[in-house]
């Protein structure tokens, strides 16, 4: 009977859990969205005219508040829960990447700029004088999908995985998985907007090559808004991440890194820029030993010089787990002492421990658990990048 009575409590168990390991803004967002569409089928709200992304009511009669209350609201069951599904894995890693006030910045940012890209097309499109679509300024948009498929692109490139897998069917090369999905979604499903998934996408893209850098606040704004004393109450949520604690797995772009954006647009590179977005993007020079992917110091997920020592460091973090140390109890003093094994070789001095809690309080600021971020940070000699690797792996 007890393996019945552990299986039957396995299920509720399992699911606190799942949603436990959900960021704060990417759960609450998919709180906001289900409870939108819950209470507008509990008053029988159906006039979705009203609050739709209509190109003609905004330009016409400036109806700006359609940029927002477009992507809340859903029109059926399956638009909301299909939506949810895919935004709760985009928006956890995004969030673990960029941190919680970053992440709600970026959707903000990002629904503004799908809204204008898609009111500029329809119009350009509906009014040229070569072959004019006019359905397309009276076309009523709504969901969350739009801000989905930009994060899409985004995720996909500060991931710098070379492949991604359609619907668990086969795999595509990374750059085209976005517009392969755009594509589907047009002949697998009926009623669906070409044009603001094809804005997400286009916003996305120009996210991640710097076309947006002015739009983006530096690191003291983020650090303002998680200072405020009315926000505390959010902050201190086990799901909230700080933005100083968010990996570095690619290069985010921010005004203060953005100093070679505007010389690109300026000294006639604006049409190489252009044609970037499409998806065969090449890279003329890249230094030794830097991923030609995302330039920098950064380390992608899919970077080769860091899987041997990955691979090593999740090894020697398998058998530290394995020491008797469960997540649920304190490390003994004998344990801590293994956990620091790698540190224990060298002389420590007060600036490297200083430094190692440093690591660790980021770590555990981005929702990792404080025993395995401390032992995944010892395995991996005190580098961050490493240690979150092998946590993710670990999780994965």
């Amino acid at each position: 009977m007890r393996p019945n009575i552990i299986t039957e409590a396995g299920i509720p168990t399992r699911l606190n859990q799942c949603w436990s390991s959900i960021p704060f803004i990417t759960s609450g967002v998919v709180l906001i969205c289900g409870a939108i569409y819950l209470l507008c089928l509990l008053v029988g709200y159906d006039s979705y005219d009203e609050i739709c992304f209509l190109p003609t009511a905004v330009a016409s009669q400036f109806q700006v508040y359609r940029f927002y209350t477009s992507v809340l609201f859903h029109g059926s069951l399956l638009h909301v829960l299909f939506n949810m599904l895919a935004l709760v894995p985009l928006g956890t890693e995004l969030e673990r990447i960029m941190g919680s006030v970053r992440l709600l910045f970026l959707m903000f940012l990002l629904a503004t700029t799908n809204a204008i890209l898609h009111l500029t097309i329809a119009f350009l499109v509906a009014y040229n004088p070569l072959y004019p679509v006019a359905y397309l300024v009276n076309e009523c948009s709504i969901g969350f999908s739009g801000v989905i498929f930009s994060m899409i692109v985004i995720e996909t490139s500060l991931s710098g995985v070379q492949s991604r897998s359609v619907f668990g069917l086969f795999n595509v090369p990374a750059k085209w998985y976005a517009w392969i999905l755009l594509v589907l979604f047009q002949f697998l499903a009926s009623n669906v907007s070409l044009l603001g998934h094809l804005c997400g996408i286009l916003s996305g893209f120009a996210y991640t090559y710097g076309l947006f850098n002015y739009l983006l606040p530096g690191p003291s704004f983020y650090s303002k808004i998680e200072g405020l004393s009315a926000l505390s109450v959010c902050v201190r949520r086990p799901g909230f991440i700080l933005c100083t604690g968010g990996t570095t797995y690619g290069q985010l772009p921010t005004y203060s890194n953005t100093s070679a954006a505007p010389s690109a647009l300026i000294n006639g590179n604006f049409l190489r820029n252009i044609s970037s977005w499409m998806p065969n993007r090449q890279i003329s020079t890249v230094q030794e030993g830097e991923d030609p992917r995302f330039p920098g110091r950064a380390r992608t997920l899919g970077s080769a010089g860091a899987e041997p020592a990955a691979r090593e460091a999740s090894a020697n973090l398998h058998a530290r787990l394995l020491d008797n140390t469960t997540p649920s109890e304190p490390l003994t003093n004998s344990q801590h002492t293994v956990a620091n094994t790698v540190r224990a070789d060298a002389t420590v001095t007060a600036d490297q421990v200083d430094t190692f809690d440093e690591e660790l309080k980021k770590l555990v600021g981005m929702g990792f658990e404080k025993t395995q971020a401390e032992v995944a940070l010892a395995a991996a000699d005190g580098d961050p990048n490493v240690a979150i690797e092998i946590l993710m792996s670990q999780e994965g």
